[in-house]
Formats: structure tokens, sequence, C-alpha cells
């Protein structure tokens, strides 16, 4: 039963939004029932705890993972690319004003 109680939250679309004080609700909830003993309800949100974790984490790769995938169809410069040019601005004004010291003018 527990197993089954797990795995029908685990399927739910919010993991990733719920929180500690939801996952404790429940377990509360379900104690109460008696459905699941005291333990297993502290069990159980120890490990929705580390679900939901990991669901955020998995759902910002993923955002991540599509947004540089725009990012790259669109050809919008990263940040990469504008401190490339960054510092190729820096060298080329650095040799210019290092040439201009020997005397000669434009």
């Amino acid at each position: 039963m527990f197993d089954l109680i797990k795995k029908t939250i685990l399927t739910g679309v919010g993991l990733a939004a719920m929180t500690r004080d939801k996952f404790e609700e429940l377990a509360k909830e379900l104690t109460e029932r008696g459905e699941i003993s005291e333990k297993e309800g502290k069990e159980l949100v120890d490990d929705l705890l580390e679900k939901s974790k990991q669901a955020r984490k998995d759902l910002e790769t993923k955002v991540e993972d599509i947004v540089h995938k725009v990012l790259e169809k669109i050809d919008v410069a990263t940040k990469k690319d504008i401190a490339g040019l960054e510092k190729k601005i820096k060298r080329l004004a650095k040799k210019e004003t290092t040439g201009n010291k020997g005397g000669m003018s434009e």
C-alpha cells in the first residue's frame, strides 16, 4: 500500500512545485487514516522531498536546454560570444595604442 501511495504521488504533475509543508500534510493525513505508520510517513516526506528536488533540477535543465536551442536557432549572441568580442576589441585597442606611440599619425 505504501509503495502504491508513493507511486501515485510521484506521478503527479506538480511534484516539482510541492513543498515540505504539503508533503508533511499528506503524510499526516495518511497516518491519521491508518494507511501508513508514523515512521513510513517520515520516510515518505523525506523521499518525496528528494524526488521534488530532483524534479526541479531536471525541469531547470530541460528549460535551459530549450532556451539554448531557441537562441541558437534565432542566431542571438550568447554571453560567451560577447565576452569573446570584448576581448578582441581590447586587444585591437591595445594594438592601436601601442602602434601610435612610434610617432606615426593617421
